[in-house]
């Protein structure tokens, strides 16, 4: 899943973005409320991990103005604002979540998974396409009850199609989902991680639309 860090503070942007990186997430980092608003108007995420002290505006105001324009994607305000009322002010300018610095990388990281599987629809923590089974707590994958070995890519390239299991995901999307703003490696990093993945899963369950990216299809055996 790929997730915007909007924080100012050098230090906590980049641990944060190691932090989520190694929980699985493409984590792009933004300094400001107008590199922010900017990105989240152009490109698809499924979280905004949101800090309230940003230079150039209050992040409150940018939150407002998410919600306004119609962008409902889940919002997690991590600040060291921690009144009740400061609480209440953010949950009612349309936060999600509410979480105080300083904070645990791992309870971070279980608020982020409740929050996109609740913006995905689902409270269940294992997604399921037939045979295929991807625990996102445990970051295991299974294909008829067999446990699979599968590279952080590979993984993060299997949650994002079957999190859209049937539809078609566009290959800028799945590049984004694997990489954000990250330069991925030269040459085709994306054609290269379907073709293992197919290897792994079986041709038949993702099938190319030509021109367009790729759709993961329900089977009931391997």
């Amino acid at each position: 899943m790929r997730v915007l860090i909007v924080e100012d503070d050098l230090l906590l942007g980049a641990g944060l973005q190691v932090g989520l990186r190694q929980d699985g997430h493409a984590a792009d980092w933004a300094q400001d409320a107008a590199s922010a608003a900017h990105a989240l108007q152009l490109e698809h995420f499924d979280l905004v991990v949101l800090d309230l002290g940003l230079p150039d505006r209050d992040g409150l105001s940018l939150l407002r103005d998410l919600r306004r324009d119609g962008i409902e994607l889940p919002v997690l305000i991590l600040t060291a604002r921690d009144s009740l009322e400061d609480r209440v002010t953010g949950l009612d300018a349309g936060a999600d979540d509410y979480l105080i610095k300083p904070f645990d990388l791992d309870e971070l990281n279980a608020r982020v998974r409740a929050l996109i599987r609740r913006g995905q629809g689902r409270r269940t923590t294992v997604l399921e396409a037939g045979a295929l089974a991807l625990d996102t707590v445990r970051r295991q994958v299974t294909l008829a009850g067999r446990p699979l070995c599968l590279p952080p890519k590979e993984y993060a390239l299997c949650e994002a199609l079957i999190v859209e299991q049937g539809k078609v995901v566009s290959r800028e999307r799945l590049l984004a989902a694997l990489y954000g703003w990250q330069q991925g490696p030269d040459g085709n990093p994306l054609d290269v991680h379907i073709h293992h993945l197919r290897r792994k899963l079986g041709k038949r369950r993702i099938l190319t639309v030509r021109g367009v990216g790729y759709r993961l299809v329900s089977l009931p055996s391997p």
